[in-house]
């Protein structure tokens, strides 16, 4: 598959779950990263009117967790993220913030991902590191 054909599955696989209700969009890729972006409205803030981190956490963790199956050459795998830490260092209250993914360790099971959230400006919001769990799928 090319890029867009691989921008579209990840897209439609989105359909009816957290990624849709939160607008999440996977918006490119290159060899080794991916990037989605998040709009930043009234429901996905804190009730003081900013981007809340559970939605950045949710953000980081999709991103993190598609890449494992764009970059992985098994298809026919379970992938679970067993472990997130945010790292919240800029407010945010409307436009998109975009999450980068890159892989620190590609383990057989186990990954490890680092995942910069900016904004617009390209400003730093967050720095996320995800752990990821990968087994083939019983058939």
């Amino acid at each position: 598959m090319d890029k867009e054909q691989i921008l579209a599955y990840c897209n439609a696989a989105s359909a009816n779950t957290l990624m849709e209700t939160l607008g999440i969009e996977y918006i490119d890729l290159g060899e080794d990263w991916l990037t989605a972006r998040m709009p930043v409205t009234p429901k996905v803030h804190q009730p003081d009117g900013v981007l809340h981190g559970g939605a950045t956490a949710a953000l980081a963790e999709s991103v993190g967790s598609v890449a494992v199956f764009v970059f992985n050459k098994e298809r026919d795998v379970l992938v679970r993220g067993i472990e997130i830490t945010a790292n919240h260092l800029r407010s945010v209250s409307e436009g998109y913030v975009y999450a980068t993914t890159r892989p620190i360790h590609l383990g057989k099971s186990i990954q490890l991902w680092e995942i910069r959230v900016t904004d617009e400006k390209d400003q730093l919001v967050s720095l996320c590191k995800l752990s990821t769990y990968k087994r083939p799928l019983k058939k």
